[in-house]
């Protein structure tokens, strides 16, 4: 019986022990009662910066356009 015992206790003590381990490892966004965490270690994380890029990213898509409209309004005339 006392066997028993102290092999329950090992068991649990390990599984909580792994758990434990995953989840200090992971370090990332956590979902908790309806609210997103943050990772605890995001003050060390390092930050991604995305450079502006054009305002309008369709440049040649507009102007294959416009001198579609032209051509479409000179053969109409």
């Amino acid at each position: 019986m006392i066997h028993r015992q102290v092999k329950s206790k090992s068991t649990w003590l390990l599984s909580f022990c792994v758990a434990g381990a995953a989840l200090g490892s992971t370090g990332c966004q956590v979902s908790m009662n309806g609210q997103t965490l943050p990772s605890p270690y995001y003050l060390q994380d390092d930050v991604q910066y995305f450079p502006a890029g054009p305002e309008f990213k369709l440049p040649r898509e507009a102007a294959a356009l416009r001198a579609a409209q032209a051509e479409d309004r000179a053969l109409n005339r």
